[in-house]
């Protein structure tokens, strides 16, 4: 399995390639959705991309944790998470990236 991480610098260079802005059009664009994309999470919308998967935030209620080296009873406070639930297509391809490795 590969180590190489994707960035925000690949996503630029993608849209250089296969759209043709400029590198800083291209910049302005991926900034542009990443930035639409996180306004609309921290706003508690969900964030569905065809053929990708679905973000949403979830409101996790107070619970009481225990710490695992000492067992000791910690309380854990209300927060808010992301998840992401991946498309059936996304987990195909996934699927298939995992076989052609083996």
């Amino acid at each position: 399995m590969s180590n190489k991480t994707l960035t925000r610098m690949d996503l630029t260079e993608a849209v250089f390639r296969e759209v043709g802005l400029s590198r800083n059009d291209s910049s302005a664009l991926v900034d542009a959705v990443l930035q639409h994309v996180s306004d609309a999470l921290a706003n508690g919308e969900q964030v569905k991309i065809s053929s990708f998967g679905t973000f949403s935030v979830r409101d996790k209620n107070a619970r009481i944790g225990r710490n695992p080296k000492t067992g000791e009873e910690v309380p854990i406070s209300p927060r808010r998470v992301l998840t992401f639930r991946p498309s059936h297509l996304m987990k195909e391809r996934v699927a298939e990236g995992n076989r052609s490795q083996d």
